[in-house]
């Protein structure tokens, strides 16, 4: 049996997909085999896929990526989403199969997490590859920004009583309004191709190494307005919210990437409060706390 990481197989045990797991080695064989590439060492950090190293047979290194079966739509999303960046700004999509939830991509560097940089560093890195994301895609069929928003409303109201209030009222409040306008904002003509899940988890280096730059991976896709990527990173790094002006952090992304800072806070608002509900559930802290706390702070000013 191929080692696979606790969190995924854990994933695909509350999901019914035991036999997804016991058939996995025969599954990365039978890819093996079709695409003519060696697998290696699983990779550790991520919760919905099996990854490992692979080597095609010209020698060039890529990624294996198996999506635990949920529907065939999760890979076909992805799938579309990596066609469509064509290897600018998110890894390159070299092989791929719906049937299987299979995708082969390019094999990165280093990730964004591991190399300690300076906050501002890093959100200037973030924002460089966004950039490369954002085009028009009307013909896609990725949800909306508003349909989004729609939904992270919806989420936050039923996830803040459930989980006995973490947070303040005002928090809440001020977030479900907040996204309320981003929802009224959205307009079809002016959205573009969304990564939506932009944070140094999912930042890798060039294979060069990280002078050369640096990719996004795990794309959740949407068409929104750009604003929305940038939102959050209003939601990540919380700590630094509590201290001196939050708001700095949108007028300088607006700055670096010519988008409105306004938008940009209003996104952060409801991703920092739907984001520390869900690390809530989880009991993933300090992060829990520390979003909800930013949530506080801003709802109060």
């Amino acid at each position: 049996m191929r080692e696979v990481p606790r969190t995924v197989r854990n994933k695909a045990r509350s999901l019914g997909q035991e036999a997804w797991l016991d058939a996995l080695p025969e599954l990365v064989g039978s890819l093996e085999r079709e695409w003519s590439i060696t697998v290696g060492r699983t990779l550790e950090g991520g919760t919905e896929a099996f990854v490992a190293e692979a080597v095609q047979e010209d020698g060039c290194e890529a990624v294996l990526k198996l999506l635990i079966p949920r529907t065939s739509d999760d890979a076909r999303h992805e799938i579309e989403f990596l066609r469509r960046a064509d290897g600018d700004g998110c890894a390159r999509l070299l092989r791929h199969d719906v049937g299987r939830s299979a995708l082969l991509l390019e094999r990165l560097g280093t990730p964004l997490c591991d190399l300690e940089l300076p906050l501002t560093r890093r959100l200037e890195i973030l924002c460089d590859a966004c950039k490369r994301i954002w085009r028009p895609a009307p013909d896609a069929s990725f949800r909306t920004g508003a349909e989004k928003g729609r939904w992270l409303a919806s989420f936050v109201a039923d996830s803040w009583e459930q989980l006995g209030r973490p947070c303040s009222e005002s928090a809440v409040a001020y977030a479900l309004a907040c996204v309320e306008r981003r929802i009224a904002a959205h307009d079809d003509e002016r959205a573009v191709l969304v990564h939506g899940d932009v944070h140094q988890w999912n930042a890798l280096a060039l294979p060069q190494g990280p002078d050369a730059g640096f990719k996004l991976i795990d794309p959740d896709g949407l068409l929104a307005e750009a604003e929305y990527d940038l939102g959050i990173l209003m939601r990540e790094d919380p700590v630094p919210l509590l201290q001196g002006d939050p708001y700095e952090r949108a007028r300088r992304l607006a700055a670096w990437t010519g988008r409105d800072a306004t938008a940009i806070w209003e996104w952060g608002a409801i991703e920092r409060v739907s984001t520390g509900l869900v690390a809530t559930r989880i009991d993933l802290q300090p992060e829990a706390r520390q979003m909800l706390e930013a949530a506080d702070l801003v709802a109060r000013r």
